[in-house]
């Protein structure tokens, strides 16, 4: 006989009414992101509702201008880098802590994600300040340290997540049998923690090409991102191409949120079918 479970009629109304909470805190968290969207295909250069007309006039000019396309490519080529540079750093640094006599490992740990808790205006005017002294203002490098210091926490969380419960013993027994330490990570431990360096690759990136304040404080014209040109640009003047340019990052956001998804459930899956 198997025993069937019936929810009394409190815990479906508890059910039902989480299930309403949890829709009306996303929908206040997504609300502004569907008011702003329909206002990029406005005919006229203000914003307003009920809108005059629908034009791309303001995605072409997103897309064909110098100004806006220097600042996009500027933005992926830092993102990009510090992406490959966080995600090594992170993950080495995240494979040191899950040892289990690794000391000082708490205030290790407060250290690196040091930066992802203190406000970012502070770590913007520490590397200023910083940065005047060794000589890296007004340079690619200058800006791709700083993003960098500022995304390896993402990673470090996102690995550090995927070695809980890590069982050691199975890089000892490799190492035991023969297998040289780069053959036991890459056979052995990078599967494991492929999801995770994943997920924190793409926080990374993201961290990176949204972040507008440190590159405020370290960057020239040269070295103009996206954000800080639609920084710029509210300070300037309201331009319907800002919230074309918000649109592009929006969607590009969620296509690299629901790839790094689709890999690590494909990773899951791919885990579970080795392990039966």
């Amino acid at each position: 006989m198997v025993a069937v479970a019936y929810a009394s009629p409190i815990e479906k109304c508890w059910h039902y009414l989480h299930r309403l909470i949890c829709g009306a805190v996303l929908l206040f968290l997504i609300a502004p992101i569907f008011a702003l969207l329909p206002l990029s295909f406005n005919s006229v250069p203000f914003f307003t509702y009920p809108m005059a007309g629908f034009s791309l006039r303001w995605y072409e000019e997103f897309f064909l201008s110098d100004r806006w396309q220097d600042a996009l490519h500027n933005s992926i080529f830092v993102a990009v880098v510090v992406t490959l540079l966080s995600t090594v750093l992170g993950t080495l640094a995240a494979l040191g802590l899950s040892r289990p006599n690794f000391p000082w490992r708490t205030l290790v740990v407060s250290l690196l994600i040091s930066p992802i808790i203190v406000p970012v205006v502070i770590t913007a005017v520490a590397v200023y300040f910083l940065y005047a002294q060794i000589g890296l203002l007004n340079s690619y490098s200058g800006l791709i340290l700083a993003h960098t210091m500022l995304a390896t926490p993402f990673v470090v969380i996102a690995v550090t997540a995927t070695l809980v419960g890590f069982d050691h013993t199975l890089t000892r027994a490799a190492a035991g049998l023969g297998a040289p330490p780069l053959t036991v990570f890459f056979k052995i431990v990078l599967p494991l923690i492929f999801p995770g360096m994943i997920s924190g690759a793409v926080f990374a990136f993201l961290a990176s090409f949204d972040e507008v304040v440190v590159a405020l404080f370290v960057t020239s014209a040269e070295q103009r991102t996206l954000p800080m040109v639609m920084f710029s640009g509210l300070r300037e003047q309201m331009s319907p191409t800002i919230v074309a340019a918000a649109s592009v990052l929006i969607l590009f956001s969620l296509a690299l949120l629901t790839t790094a998804e689709l890999l690590r459930r494909r990773s899951q899956r791919l885990r579970s079918s080795r392990n039966t």
